[in-house]
């Protein structure tokens, strides 16, 4: 096709979604002699209805795009989330015009399976591409056994870190172990004896000594990328430990700080040993959120406030992303926003400090976290006249126009194999192939907006037994239909002194007046 007929193409569906999207917005149908004024007879149109407004431009490219290739019209429709499964009901049941798919995120694919406006996949199709995908996007598409949807774009939240300070801290490591080292020797020498030979690996000095100043760097450089590699938390216990030792820069205010208002950033505190329907999230017979190991995870949490005093009245995710642009955090919990954010402060000169993301951190050896993740997913319309069509779009978007999803909408993939030219999304996707979907039962809908207030009110201080005591029975209560009453865990005495934590701003006091005892 000429770039003039493309043009023309192109030109002619954005009309027409802005005409249908308007129309749609507005509560009204859309006439068959309305679209007729619009369209030819010639072509099989499928509408396609969605929430998000970063997601137009994407998507009306991916309807030129497939419409060249299979001689189908895709008409995306933005509209309200207000009420959405609501409106694609009665658009589905009143209008000529009903949506023949549509994006909807994972947790309300019961309710929309439920009320017939969703189709399961063929499962033999689904087959053949399966394998494409982690275990947490197959799964938050699993309902009864029975595939509803395509996984499209997800979120989770990992571990972000400020690796400027990491290399500052490991460099800083490295220089006073070569001090002490050359103290030994020097002692040793004028002891009589003779100093023990360099281990490999120590390669600034032996290079120096021959001139080659650039090698040097790079050694040094690989010896900081190493003991940073090690500095890395792979548990709580890490953090506690890093922050007791580190001596933070004076703009440092603190080297753990999360959004403890949102159970988004939370929830990985317990995620792994809170089940809530099984793997999938369908299942109300399989359901375990009051136990020992869950238990044991919020009184670790609790004992965070101690040390990192986060007062809930002041904090917000935006404010702790904008504290770590400034240098004022270490480590934070963010989601797949925090790069984009990053990158374009980096370019506005926002944000002098090179990052990093990694995992979430365990809680210590023997307790486990899991993030929370949601998929947003396209389904096939229960109603629609056009399924078939409508089913190999949604294939399509998924699984050959994904490429470009990113770069034009900042929304994450869910699926393997996608470049998106930064490592650190890639981490996402690793944090995403662990997560935990979001469950998707009718039953359980309140379960997030409950436990988030259970955080909150551990957090501050409530025993965190009897909050999550109260929490599962109420919402056993939900599913049962009649009043539930969980059997009392009996929390064990502690036989070892619990660790004294004492509040970062103590901490840098201390250093600062060893510095000056020094």
């Amino acid at each position: 096709m000429g770039l003039k007929k493309r043009l023309f193409t192109m030109a002619a569906i954005l009309f027409a979604a802005a005409v249908v999207a308007a129309v749609g917005l507005s509560g009204m149908s859309v006439s068959r002699q309305q679209e007729e004024t619009v369209f030819t007879k010639s072509k099989d149109t499928l509408y396609f209805w969605y929430t998000d407004e970063a997601l137009t431009d994407y998507l009306g490219s991916a309807a030129v795009a497939y419409g060249e290739a299979k001689d189908v019209r895709v008409i995306p429709v933005l509209v309200s989330g207000l009420e959405y499964l609501e409106e694609i009901n009665r658009a589905s049941i009143r209008s000529e015009n009903p949506p023949d798919l549509y994006i909807i995120s994972n947790d309300s694919l019961e309710k929309a399976f439920l009320a017939g406006l969703a189709s399961s996949v063929e499962e033999e199709g689904w087959g053949e591409i399966k394998e494409g995908y982690p275990d947490a996007a197959r799964l938050a598409v699993t309902y009864k056994n029975k595939t509803i949807g395509y996984p499209f774009y997800f979120e989770t939240s990992s571990l972000l870190y400020n690796r400027t300070y990491l290399e500052e801290f490991a460099k800083s490591q490295i220089e006073a172990e070569k001090d002490a080292a050359e103290g030994e020797a020097a002692m040793a020498m004028l002891e009589g004896n003779e100093p023990e030979e360099a281990e490999e690996g120590d390669m600034p000095d032996a290079l120096e000594e021959e001139g080659q100043e650039g090698r040097v760097d790079e050694g040094l450089q690989a010896l900081i990328n190493k003991r940073v590699k090690e500095i890395l938390p792979s548990t709580i216990d890490d953090i506690l430990g890093f922050a007791n030792e580190y001596n933070a820069p004076e703009q440092v205010e603190a080297v753990f700080k999360w959004d403890v208002t949102d159970i988004f950033y939370n929830y990985f505190f317990a995620g792994n040993y809170m089940i809530v329907g099984g793997a999938a999230g369908d299942n109300t017979e399989n359901m375990n959120i009051y136990n020992k190991d869950a238990i044991e995870c919020l009184k670790v949490y609790q004992d965070l406030n101690q040390f990192f005093s986060i007062d809930t009245k002041e904090i917000s995710y935006d404010k702790v992303l904008n504290d770590f642009m400034e240098g004022k955090i270490v480590y934070t919990v963010a989601t797949t926003d925090a790069v984009a954010k990053l990158e374009n402060a980096k370019e506005n000169g926002d944000f002098s400090y090179e990052y990093g993301i990694a995992p979430v951190p365990d809680i210590n050896e023997g307790l486990l976290t899991r993030s929370l993740s949601v998929t947003n997913c396209i389904v096939v319309n229960g109603y629609s006249e056009k399924q078939d069509k409508a089913e190999d779009f949604a294939r399509f978007l998924t699984c050959e126009y994904t490429d470009a999803l990113y770069s034009r909408t900042g929304k994450v993939a869910a699926r393997y194999g996608v470049d998106y030219g930064n490592m650190n999304l890639q981490e996402f996707v690793n944090e995403y192939e662990i997560s935990v979907p979001m469950p998707k039962m009718v039953e359980t809908s309140n379960f997030w907006v409950e436990l988030e207030i259970a955080f909150a009110q551990i957090w501050d201080g409530a025993n965190a037994n009897d909050r999550l005591r109260s929490l599962s029975e109420q919402i056993m209560t939900q599913i049962t239909g009649q009043p539930y009453t969980e059997t009392v865990i009996e929390e064990e005495e502690e036989t070892m002194q619990e660790m004294e934590y004492l509040d970062e701003e103590e901490l840098r006091r201390e250093a600062q007046e060893g510095e000056e005892s020094f």
